[in-house]
């Protein structure tokens, strides 16, 4: 393929750019796209990388198709200005240098990663890939001193502008037969099966974002039930984690649009969070892969037990809540942060089982899977942070407090639909006489809990008391105890004491876009 590339990538001028898509699909506000200005000719080029279509790639099928019409979406954006979005398929190093040799230059916006995509980076840098790295992050700086500022500055900044009008476009030949997303799904054999996955690309997220700020007045009560948070959140996590929309572009109007009070400040606090997380990323890649209090690393590796992780990623534990999360997480690809917490909890918690196989199974199944969200949050729920070792959730409790009617547990648990809701958090304590009035047989037609709750978290505690004194001492370590930090904002904090959020709010509110 590189050969084919090469026939026709003369640049037409000496000022000629390649601007390399991976998660920005977007115009406006991007800060490659920005510095493309200096350049008389400008490609856009997106690359289909084979590593993120094998069984190693961790994305469903769904998630790729809402990639796939994000990328046809920012065709379309191209297309208004007489351009398009130029598409390769091949390892992105060997393409890229390849463009690079040919004379152009190839700029990229850095965007925080780890496993395979920071390798992949540091070999396109090595290449000659220009990072532009204006996305509100401090990098290279050995602490966050005054970082709440800094990312509230650039929250007002004036967006990074393109003028699609100014340059003159080119377009690759890369291949005899061209290359589409249509082709892509074609040679990978993607079959999207998920429910209700909302359709990808800049156009739908802008006008989820308008229907948001109109109705955010119903957000704060919205966002615990995994119900009223389907439909009575942002939901515009996806679009964020592919860049459809830059986080900047949501705090605008969001800011400026939508009538003061806590549903709007609660959500710009998630924002913040937002840009919180991805600095955790940036600041340390390991979050992906190893503990992040190196005390915590090989928590419950002595309790593993496969058919305990199986059956919470089947959704057949015996506490209805889980199961019914476990398994509209595997059908839509969604679920609200409350149960993701949750989730992660049970499965770390109250299962005794190692963090990184769940955190891996929700980064695979979730649309806006970031990797910077899914697996920071997994580790804090799960204790590998070193932090808040007795935040230990309640599967029954979560039932009572967001889903007392049983709405949510009886649309993806149908095997409970006809008990009564005020057994829902402890089917296995139904009467017999009322199992056999409703037709329900725990046990049978509904597992019994794989782990009894009580011994299960007292167990969870007297592990975690025997690990709190080491954990401690290796958060004084000036590298993990940046790790396990929170950021703390300023001004418009909704704590004017600490600048830290409210303490109910605090592990709910981390990561929740929705």
């Amino acid at each position: 393929m590189v050969d084919r590339l090469l026939a026709t990538l003369e640049p037409p001028c000496d000022k000629s750019a390649v601007v390399w898509h991976r998660r920005g699909l977007r115009t406006q506000d991007h800060p490659a796209l920005a510095v493309a200005n200096e350049y008389e000719t400008v490609c856009p080029l997106f690359i289909f990388d084979p590593q993120f279509y094998d069984s190693e790639g961790l994305a469903c099928d769904s998630r790729i198709r809402f990639l796939h019409e994000s990328l046809k979406d920012l065709d379309s954006q191209y297309d208004a200005w007489g351009g398009q979005l130029n598409y390769a398929h091949g390892e992105p190093t060997e393409l890229l240098e390849a463009l690079i040799e040919a004379g152009w230059d190839v700029l990229a916006s850095r965007e925080p990663t780890g496993r395979y995509g920071q390798r992949r980076d540091t070999a396109a840098a090595l290449a000659g890939v220009q990072f532009v790295t204006e996305d509100g992050l401090v990098r290279a700086a050995n602490s966050r001193n005054n970082w709440s500022n800094h990312v509230e500055q650039w929250f007002e900044s004036d967006f990074h502008e393109f003028d699609g009008q100014a340059v003159e476009f080119a377009t690759l030949n890369t291949a005899a037969q061209p290359i589409t997303p249509e082709r892509i799904e074609t040679i990978y054999e993607t079959e999207p099966t998920k429910a209700r996955v909302p359709h990808g690309g800049r156009t739908a997220a802008q006008r989820r974002l308008a229907q948001f700020v109109r109705e955010i007045e119903s957000y704060p009560g919205s966002i615990s039930s995994p119900t009223a948070a389907e439909t009575h959140t942002s939901r515009l996590s996806a679009y964020l984690r592919f860049g459809c929309l830059s986080v900047r572009e949501v705090y605008g109007p969001v800011q400026n649009q939508a009538a003061d009070g806590r549903a709007k400040e609660m959500f710009i606090s998630r924002l913040y969070w937002n840009r919180h997380y991805t600095q955790k990323l940036a600041d340390w890649a390991g979050w992906l892969d190893r503990a992040a209090n190196p005390v915590m690393e090989d928590l419950h590796e002595e309790t593993r037990d496969s058919e305990l992780l199986a059956a919470w990623k089947a959704g057949r534990t015996g506490y209805p809540i889980v199961d019914a999360s476990m398994r509209c997480l595997r059908e839509t690809g969604w679920l609200n942060f409350r149960m993701r917490a949750m989730c992660a909890s049970v499965l770390c918690d109250l299962f005794a089982q190692p963090w990184k196989e769940g955190a891996d199974w929700l980064y695979y199944h979730l649309i806006d899977a970031d990797p910077a969200i899914n697996y920071t949050q997994f580790q804090t729920q799960a204790g590998a942070v070193g932090t808040n070792l007795h935040r230990i959730y309640n599967p029954r409790k979560q039932v009572r407090d967001n889903d007392p009617d049983g709405e949510f547990i009886y649309q993806w648990v149908p095997e409970l639909r006809e008990l009564p809701s005020d057994f829902l958090d402890r089917p296995e304590k139904t009467p017999l006489a009322v199992q056999q009035e409703c037709g329900v047989d725990i046990g049978v037609d509904y597992p019994y809990p794989v782990v009894e709750y009580e011994a299960a978290r007292e167990h969870a505690v007297q592990r975690f008391d025997q690990l709190r004194e080491a954990a401690h001492r290796a958060l004084q370590e000036p590298g993990v105890a940046r790790r396990a930090s929170l950021s703390r904002r300023g001004r418009r904090g909704q704590r004017a004491s600490t600048g830290e959020p409210e303490p109910d709010n605090a592990q709910s509110s981390l990561a929740e876009f929705e």
